[in-house]
């Protein structure tokens, strides 16, 4: 358990910083809202960011899957130490689950 103890500050680190940005993002709409912007422009916002959060979703989605691949694929090799050929196989996963998401998001409606 003791070798874990360094996550605790960058865990907080990332929930702090998480927590900011849900307080921008929430005061930005209320500011928008009461600044009695047209509702197309505020619709528009709204769809845009829904789009935003979808293919985040499945960027990383494809990444992970992607990843796993790769872990499976060390696993298959037998490789046991952190090698320059495993990292390879890891740093080529994230590579095509990045070019795969492009691809898949250049044909999405927009």
């Amino acid at each position: 358990m003791n070798n874990l103890e360094f996550l605790i500050p960058i865990i907080f680190f990332v929930c702090i910083a998480y927590i900011i940005k849900a307080i921008l993002e929430s005061r930005t709409r209320a500011k928008l809202i009461a600044a009695n912007s047209s509702e197309e422009l505020i619709r528009s916002l709204l769809v845009s960011e829904e789009q935003q959060r979808r293919q985040t979703s499945l960027r990383w989605g494809i990444v992970l899957s992607c990843l796993a691949g790769g872990f499976a694929l060390i696993q298959t090799f037998g490789y046991n130490d952190v090698t320059p050929g495993a990292i390879a196989v890891l740093l080529g996963a994230t590579g095509v689950g990045n070019l795969a998401f492009y691809a898949i998001a250049r044909n999405l409606p927009k």
